[in-house]
This record gives structure tokens, C-alpha cells and sequence, in this order.
């Protein structure tokens, strides 16, 4: 994970953070890419190491509001559970994560403009198709979540990103957003032709980089987002050929059942996990995040592990915190120190970004999609097999009728739907992928604020709420980009 500096992209207006570090690097150090070594260290830099945990999870539907004067008000909390802008450039903010993603970006250009350049690129490969997906992530992940969501069969012709392909060569540049359609099919450009070149044995630690389970499941939540369910089963079944995902899912009602609390925050995100495929160090304070007011609380940690369609508990582990506060044990805070002496530094949570567990449930989704019931059943009990305590294929098997019952919904493709929902809902909770289930399928989420009285006021982000788009930072203009409309 080791860390050299290559420019920043204007795009993250080189404010604060950027402007220095590009100028105090000359212009011999920036370009001396002229090894495949060299090549390989500098796409460690290729990954965003900002986090959206933070403000993706508390605009959900995955938090409470647990009353005035009960836990932490972070600004970074405080805000999206409001839908508030926040410009703020500090950790864990819309901002910091925009910025991070374009400095990964500048990292995979100037890779790739460094291999281009090669007189022999046969042993760049590998590391050519990890920029072209590194590339095509960061640039997924901010059109996901600053544009508007995809949609299959229209013309997708609002605002997208900025879709940078070359290093940026000036301090502050101007660009277009384009639009929705046109990332995206810069996003498949650089994914197809990415992913065959991926090659494991290309890394000590695959698991840091874009090794080729990783890139299958990229593509299958890409595709998942245009609605191509042939696609998505064609890359999720990639991630565990022989159909073996009961091996590679994460452990809940084995291994994991054993585990201690602090065990459990140690082996969540190690790279030595199976069901973990892509991870990502970010500079976040979330794993600090514990007691705050607008989060996991009582009243969701009860739904997680009760009231789903198996009719058994789910075999997961959280701690208590005191009344009312809870976490899922999922994250483990890493402290980098500002020098070997120091006794202050920054801290870093280590984030699967890409896992097994996402991967089946989408490949279900698209099962369910394209009328293949079977199979869609098939992935969701390989799926609860592994989630509930002494589970028996009798007892607790996913069926149509049980669906139909569970939901009230008669038609099976919308109950499967329905199931695959509420499952990710409570797999993924604390990790921020629910936002991305509320974006595609238009989820109205509605927040309490209490009173001290107990009274309360409620507030809706309605289906086509404009908030539902994360503000770009202010800055923007500078390169005349257009802001968000509020």
C-alpha cells in the first residue's frame, strides 16, 4: 500500500490538498515513468482513498435519528442526514470523495500514458488493464453519485462527469460534463477492453488491486445499473466459476459465529477473507464513528436481525455502545502517524469495496430480472445458507410462497426483487451500498428528527428530489463545470 504522488487532475482544483503537493514536485519527477516497476507503483495511487460511507449510509434509509442531546453531532453526520449540501474538503464528505476520485484518475492516466509510450508494453499488460478499470471505477462511482441515476431505455441525456482520459497539463482546465449516456459508455470502453488484460499473479496482494474476481464484479454492478442481466450474470458467474459462492461468501453462522468482538473488527476487511475481492485504503474517520446521534440504532439493529422472509434470525454480531447505540463490527480504525516520532497522525478505514456477497445477490437480482425464478431462489438460499444459525434447506429455504406471504406481493418477480432489497438492506448496513439500491430503484426515504419532548417532525427525499444528486464542490465553476440545481 505503499504510496507514490503523481499530479492532481484540475477537476479537484488542486484547493488545499492539491495545488501544493503538484508544485512541489518537478517536472522530472513527474514524468520519469519509465519501468514496469515504476508503472506498478503508481497505480497503487489509482484508487480513491477518500470514503462515501459516511454520507451515503446516513442519507439512507439504514439510520435513526436516536433524540436531541444522544450521541456525536458531526458536521459530517449532521448534514446528509438532512440532505444538506456540505463543501467541506475535510474526511468523509461529498468533496473529499470527488477529489479523491479524480486524483485516482490522474494516477491511471498518466500510467497509461507512461505504457503507451513503452516501446514494448507485453509486460505492462496487466497493469494497463488494472489503470483501464481503476479508471472506469472512479468515474463509475462519481457518476453514480453526482449525476443522475441511469436509466434503461431513455436517452440519459442529463448532466454527467467529467470523463478525463489524458493527464492533466495545467493548473486548472476547463471540461464538460457531458452526459449520463456518454460516461457511461466511456465507463464500458475502458472496462472491456481493461478486463481481459487483468492478470493475479501480477500483485504480492491482489486483494489492493483490480485482480480479475474484482474486475467480474465491477462489471456486474455495472451492468446491473444498465439493466443488462445477461451481462451481469455473465460477470457475476466469473467471480466464482463452478458456481462455489457457499465457499467464498462471508461466514456468518460459521466462522464468523465464533469470533469475539474485537475479532471480529480485525477480520472484516483482511485481505485474507474470501467473500473480499477489492479493498481500498481511505482516509476516513468512520471507523471512529460509534455513538452518533443520526445512525445505527436501536431501532434498525432490531430490523436487521428479525423480520425477514426466512422467518429465522440472521446470524450476524453487533455491539452495544450503550442505549442506543450499535455497531455491525465491520470496521477497524488504522492510524498512520505524520512521522515515525509523532504523536498525532491521520486515520484510515480499509473498505471492501467489491465483495462476493454483493456479487451473488446482483447476479440473483438478475435472475429474478429476466424471469429465471429458479435461479434466483437458487442464489438467495445459497445466500441464507450462510447467513442463518444451524440452517436447514427445510426449514428456512427462500420459496415463492413464502415471498408472496412475507410481502403481501403475488407477482414473483417483484417479491423476488422485494427479497433481494431487504437483503442487501441488511447485509450491507454501515457500508453505504443501500444508497445505490435507493438511486436505481427510485426508494423514498423518509427521516425523523425528535424533539426533546419526544415529539417529532418528519422529512421525505422524495423519488425525483434533486438532493438525491451529491453536490459538486463549489470550485467547480473555476473549470466551468455547472453545480448540482437545488
Amino acid at each position: 500500500m505503499k504510496k507514490i504522488f503523481i499530479s492532481i487532475v484540475a477537476l479537484s482544483l488542486l484547493s488545499n490538498l492539491g495545488c501544493k503537493k503538484f508544485l512541489e514536485q518537478s517536472p522530472d519527477q513527474r514524468t520519469q515513468l519509465n519501468s514496469v516497476d515504476k508503472v506498478a507503483e503508481l497505480l497503487t495511487s489509482a484508487y480513491p482513498e477518500g470514503n462515501y460511507i459516511a454520507f451515503t449510509e446516513t442519507s439512507s434509509d439504514n439510520v435513526e435519528d436516536k433524540g436531541p442531546g444522544i450521541g456525536d453531532e458531526n458536521r459530517q453526520i449532521v448534514l446528509p442526514y438532512y440532505w444538506r449540501d456540505n463543501d467541506n474538503y475535510t474526511e468523509d464528505t461529498p468533496t473529499n470523495y470527488w477529489n479523491a476520485c479524480y486524483t485516482a484518475i490522474a494516477a491511471a492516466n498518466a500510467a497509461l500514458e507512461a505504457i503507451g509510450k513503452a516501446p514494448d508494453q507485453t509486460a505492462y499488460l496487466p497493469y494497463k488493464g488494472e489503470a483501464l478499470l481503476a479508471r472506469a471505477y472512479a468515474h463509475f462511482m462519481l457518476v453514480t453519485l453526482f449525476s443522475k441515476t441511469y436509466e434503461a431505455g431513455t436517452a440519459n441525456d442529463s448532466p454527467g462527469i467529467p470523463y478525463v482520459t489524458s493527464p492533466e497539463k495545467v493548473v486548472i482546465g476547463q471540461y464538460s460534463r457531458g452526459t449520463v449516456a456518454s460516461v457511461y459508455a466511456n465507463i464500458e470502453k475502458d472496462l472491456t477492453e481493461g478486463l481481459p488484460l487483468l492478470r493475479n499473479t501480477a500483485y504480492k496482494i491482489p486483494k489492493y488491486h483490480f485482480n480479475i474476481s474484482a474486475g467480474n464484479a465491477f462489471a456486474a454492478r455495472f451492468f446491473l445499473f444498465k439493466k443488462d442481466y445477461d451481462k451481469v450474470i455473465q460477470y457475476a458467474s466469473a467471480v466464482s466459476p463452478g458456481n462455489s459462492f457457499a465457499n467464498i461468501l462471508r461466514p456468518w453462522n460459521t466462522r464468523y459465529n465464533t469470533y469475539t468482538l474485537d475479532e471480529m473488527y480485525l477480520y472484516f476487511t483482511q485481505a485474507s477473507e474470501p467473500s473480499t475481492l477489492l479493498l481500498i485504503e481511505t482516509a476516513s474517520s468512520w471507523a471512529r464513528t460509534l455513538t452518533p446521534r443520526f445512525g445505527y440504532g436501536q431501532v434498525i439493529n432490531n430490523e436487521v436481525f428479525t423480520n425477514n422472509v426466512t422467518g429465522a434470525r440472521w446470524s450476524y454480531k453487533s455491539a452495544y455502545y450503550g442505549q442506543p447505540h450499535y455497531s455491525m463490527l465491520k470496521w477497524k480504525e488504522y492510524f498512520v502517524k505524520t512521522s515515525p516520532n509523532a504523536t498525532i497522525g491521520e486515520p484510515y478505514t480499509i473498505v471492501p469495496v467489491l465483495t462476493a456477497d454483493e456479487t451473488l445477490l446482483n447476479r440473483a437480482e438478475a435472475y429474478a430480472s429476466s424471469g429465471q425464478n429458479t435461479l434466483a431462489l437458487q442464489d438467495l438460499n445459497t445466500y441464507a445458507s450462510t447467513r442463518i444459525l444451524n440452517y436447514s434447506a427445510t426449514t428456512h429455504a427462500v420459496t415463492l410462497a413464502k415471498i408472496a406471504a412475507f410481502y403481501g406481493i403475488a407477482d414473483p418477480k417483484e417479491g423476488l426483487i422485494a427479497t433481494i432489497l431487504d437483503f442487501k438492506k441488511k447485509e450491507f448496513t454501515q457500508e453505504g451500498l443501500r444508497w445505490f439500491d435507493i438511486l436505481r430503484y427510485k426508494i423514498p426515504v423518509t427521516h425523523r428528527v425528535y424533539a426533546v419532548n419526544g415529539s417529532f417532525t418528519t422529512m421525505e427525499l422524495t423519488a425525483n428530489d434533486p438532493r438525491r444528486l451529491f453536490q459538486l464542490p463549489t470550485q467547480v465553476t473555476l473549470s466551468g463545470i455547472n453545480q448540482n440545481p437545488r
